[in-house]
């Protein structure tokens, strides 16, 4: 696949997009004030985004960085051969260290790598040819497979359900359609009537900014409240179902997701509410045996002590900022991936979704 990029979603915007050869990210920063793209040409440009929030999500950080390989490989093409492996080299070291919780960055980045060493006999124009094909066959792929986890969750929403959902787990969370959102988006596209709750996600505000903005986008209906009314609006019979997506999922099936996960999966099985878990098997880890040895990322303490230019906390207050939290597997209702829904899952059923 090459030339421009494929068209991503029914929906006004595009998260990621090649256009007249050129990269361009939604920077989700400005949202929802202002759809701003910004055009990168570099490993390093695209490092900076990841590390910035400039895009976010797993699955939409794994398809940047997928293309940020391809930049670095189209940037140095002219040069030497010398110059190329090693100047490529730097790129995947570079994107590997722009965050650190997110499987999909890794997982894309070893599918360029083998995309590569795949075909050792090519000039570096060829190779740069080949992993921007493959840059945007995982974009590709991507939307692929989030509709079809979006059809098997959305079967286990019911006609009227008021679903709480958590962060940003839709299109611009992904290459297009969503995994969490996408569930909904697959329900209501097959006539159901879904209504959205939608907590602001403390620290970033990734729900207030992000998923409010996405479903009002669709016409789909969507209430915004705060992270700590969740409990409440279980315990008055309000939500009937919770969706969120994933950033990593350990062998065992314990989830890592924005912080705050935890708090709602344990306000679930308090409130007999089903939690549900939606992501592609790439961002499944078996090489992690549980959610204790998931690497979980802290970021700035500006993050915690106030929003963009305000500042509410007083001055050197010490701030904890863990932007990922880990739910259990026994929390987790279902996880919903592009092969079906996994009901309770554990060791062995993870293993048996790799095993067919």
């Amino acid at each position: 696949m090459s030339g421009e990029h494929p068209p991503v979603a029914d929906r006004g915007f595009e998260t990621l997009r090649w256009r007249n050869g050129t990269f361009e990210l939604l920077d989700q920063r400005a949202l929802p004030a202002q759809c701003v793209y910004l055009a990168l040409n570099s490993a390093q440009a695209v490092a900076d985004a990841i590390r910035s929030m400039v895009v976010r999500g797993a699955p939409a950080i794994g398809c940047a960085a997928a293309y940020g390989m391809a930049l670095e490989a189209r940037r140095l093409q002219g040069g030497s051969r010398k110059d190329f492996e090693s100047g490529i080299e730097r790129a995947f070291e570079t994107l590997s260290k722009s965050r650190p919780t997110a499987v999909n960055l890794f997982w894309a980045l070893e599918r360029m790598r083998a995309r590569m060493k795949a075909a050792p006999e090519l000039t570096p124009a060829e190779i740069a040819a080949a992993l921007l094909a493959e840059a945007q066959a995982i974009s590709a792929e991507d939307i692929r497979l989030n509709r079809l986890m979006g059809t098997h969750g959305g079967a286990l929403l019911r006609d009227g359900a008021r679903v709480l959902t958590h962060c940003n787990a839709g299109a611009l969370a992904t290459a297009g359609h969503g995994t969490a959102l996408g569930m909904i988006r697959s329900a209501v596209q097959s006539g159901k009537r879904i209504s959205v709750v939608v907590d602001e996600t403390r620290p970033f505000l990734q729900g207030a900014r992000l998923t409010a903005w996405e479903l009002q986008q669709d016409d789909i209906p969507v209430t915004l409240i705060a992270d700590s009314a969740a409990g409440f609006l279980m315990s008055r019979g309000d939500v009937d179902a919770v969706v969120v997506g994933a950033d990593r999922v350990a062998a065992n099936g314990d989830v890592a997701n924005k912080i705050g996960t935890y708090s709602l999966a344990v306000l679930a099985q308090r409130h007999a509410v089903p939690f549900y878990v939606a992501c592609p098997l790439s961002t499944i880890d078996r090489s992690i045996a549980s959610g204790a040895d998931i690497p979980i990322e802290e970021r700035a303490a500006e993050e915690v002590t106030g929003y963009g230019s305000m500042r509410w906390a007083p001055p050197e207050v010490g701030v904890r900022n863990p932007v990922f939290d880990v739910t259990p597997a026994e929390l987790v209702t279902a996880l919903i991936t592009e092969k079906g829904v996994t009901m309770a899952p554990d060791r062995r059923k993870i293993e048996q979704l790799f095993a067919t």
